[in-house]
């Protein structure tokens, strides 16, 4: 049964990267969305409170067991901080965690003790591709098997600190099986465009690039899962439940500033949280983000006790509902908060910019 206690280190780790949260990324986030650009030295102290790392055996050089419940506790603390941050933390976990649930014995020897490094390793993942209804489960990058070697082609888009990356996982469709795989890229490789960096409407401190692949060689062994191929459903459902945790963060964040900003905000002879409509839209936000938090817990729990199922069904429920509940959240902070909702000094309105966003981050996140 699914338990609502947290075990002891869980709750250690839930406390310290609060703490981080609060301190630190709070009170940079504005200036960093502002200025585009993420706080590098908050960044570092974040990688070394070891929320990776920490998920690693220690065969493979971490300090660890993974847990999906662990990840999901520690995501949505992050992106109450902010998201940006929080996506660029996770960044090296779009390639480190599907090799630990999907790669050969020596991909995972090859690259996951890179993980506990003190610094962050330069990984990401290239999933989603420009274009009207991105389908995940039908990507158009495609990857042909030449000569001993996959030759890949295609293009992305949403791909998290990419000019800097030293290697990617493109997710690319093998033309002759028509399954998905992930395909390690080198950085700098022949035929690897990385473009400029894209301009979004949210998560601006976070830099995202298109990358083009046009006859991009890789050898057989690149190939995840190798002659077995990866466990790209299984991957999809890791992503999906990241991401709806990283919304409960989020939109918990928009939940506590609007409740805060209704008791302090005199108007009409008292505080507009006694206001009737606002008191009702508080509790219906509340009501959200605990229920998209239940989802995401129970999903990220069977991800933990059923690690040979792919819970496709279980993973989009959670990530669908919540998407809608942290767009529902955020908007109604806004509204509580009236004209000053709609300045950027106060914070809900770049928590709705990024709310807005969850439904086209698909594969940028993994717990």
């Amino acid at each position: 049964m699914l338990s609502f206690t947290p075990t002891e280190e869980q709750q250690m780790l839930v406390d310290a990267i609060s703490k981080y949260a609060l301190n630190d990324v709070r009170k940079v986030a504005h200036e960093a969305d502002e200025a585009s650009e993420l706080p590098a030295d908050v960044v570092r102290k974040g990688w070394e409170i070891g929320v990776l790392p920490a998920g690693i055996p220690e065969a493979y050089g971490g300090f660890g067991e993974y847990s999906a419940v662990t990840n999901v506790l520690a995501a949505e603390e992050l992106a109450y901080g902010d998201l940006s941050v929080a996506m660029a933390l996770m960044t090296p976990g779009l390639l480190a965690l599907p090799v630990q649930l999907s790669g050969t014995e020596e991909q995972k020897q090859n690259i996951l003790p890179r993980v506990a490094e003190p610094t962050p390793p330069a990984f990401t993942a290239a999933l989603l591709e420009p274009g009207i209804s991105f389908d995940a489960t039908c990507v158009k990058t495609t990857a042909r098997r030449e000569d001993g070697r996959y030759i890949l082609n295609g293009a992305k888009c949403y791909v998290p600190l990419a000019a800097d990356a030293r290697l990617m996982l493109v997710y690319a469709r093998d033309t002759e099986t028509g399954q998905t795989d992930g395909y390690l890229v080198e950085g700098g490789a022949e035929g690897l465009n990385i473009g400029q960096r894209e301009k979004l409407m949210g998560i601006r401190a976070l830099p995202t690039y298109t990358v083009n692949l046009s006859n991009v060689s890789v050898g057989a062994g690149c190939k995840l899962g190798g002659e077995q191929g990866t466990r790209y459903q299984r991957i999809l459902s890791h992503s999906r439940v990241a991401l709806a945790a990283l919304a409960v963060g989020v939109a918990r964040s928009a939940y506590e500033y609007a409740r805060n900003y209704a008791k302090e905000r005199v108007a009409f002879g008292g505080p507009i949280a006694q206001k009737q409509s606002i008191a009702f839209m508080l509790a219906e936000m509340a009501i959200e983000v605990d229920a998209a938090r239940l989802m995401a817990w129970e999903a990220a729990w069977q991800l933990d006790t059923q690690p040979d199922a792919d819970l496709t069904a279980e993973s989009t429920l959670a990530n669908e509902y919540a998407d809608k509940a942290v767009m529902f959240v955020t908007d109604c902070a806004v509204q509580i908060l009236g004209g000053h909702g709609y300045i950027r000094e106060h914070p809900v309105e770049r928590w709705l910019r990024n709310a807005r966003g969850f439904t086209t981050f698909d594969g940028m996140a993994i717990v």
